[in-house]
């Protein structure tokens, strides 16, 4: 399918609309609770750049939002409020250092990686909404995995071990919860051409690419 006949395609127009409107959401939830995490955070390096990221987050949801409206879309919410809820009081129930790790690397990093398994397919209109905010998410993860390297070099060295060794499980609990929500995500990926199952293995490379970088100073 041509580029310019893509976006006339009901199963994809649906599909990629409802991953639009997930992914806004989701800028959005990721604004609320790094704002409600500014106060805690720290050190003033944190707060300024967290405060930043709010600011980030609030121009990727007006950039998403501007685009879904002319790509005429389904604008129902993807995540009820109840769902949006469980997610703000996970990440307010964090300990700093389980923030960093559920924020930057599992929420920014994976799900960063796994939106860009999708541009490729996308619609040039599709394509232009999300390069702001795939440039962002760099510097954003930049940031959570230097402040999670600070905080794990803090820690005793088996206490640093056990927590890396933690960190597949908190991952896989977050992704379980996600898809316990009860959207057909697998769906959504492979209406739009992308092939689901090569998204997770891409996705999983990541993950592990991460927890290998945050390793290192153990092996220094």
């Amino acid at each position: 399918m041509k580029q310019n006949e893509i976006v006339n395609d009901i199963v994809y127009k649906a599909s990629m609309g409802r991953l639009l409107v997930m992914y806004t959401q989701i800028d959005y939830l990721i604004m609320r609770a790094v704002a409600e995490r500014i106060a805690d955070a720290p050190d003033d390096e944190s707060r300024l750049f967290m405060a930043k990221q709010v600011g980030d987050e609030s121009r990727h949801v007006r950039i998403q939002q501007s685009w879904i409206k002319k790509f005429g879309t389904d604008t129902t919410p993807v995540f009820g409020e109840l769902q949006q809820e469980m997610f703000l009081q996970h990440f307010r129930s964090l300990s700093w250092l389980d923030f960093l790790t559920d924020m930057y690397v599992c929420v920014e990093a994976l799900g960063s990686e796994a939106v860009e398994q999708v541009v490729p397919m996308a619609d040039p209109g599709t394509r232009q909404s999300l390069k702001t905010p795939l440039q962002d998410e760099i510097d954003h993860v930049a940031f959570g995995l230097g402040k999670l390297r600070d905080e794990l070099s803090k820690l005793p060295e088996k206490k640093c071990s056990a927590y890396l060794e933690s960190i597949p499980a908190r991952l896989d609990f977050l992704d379980d919860t996600l898809h316990g929500l009860g959207i057909d995500v697998p769906a959504m990926f492979n209406a739009v051409g992308a092939d689901y199952q090569e998204v997770v293995q891409t996705v999983l490379q990541r993950r592990q690419q991460i927890l290998d970088e945050l390793a290192q100073p153990l092996a220094a």
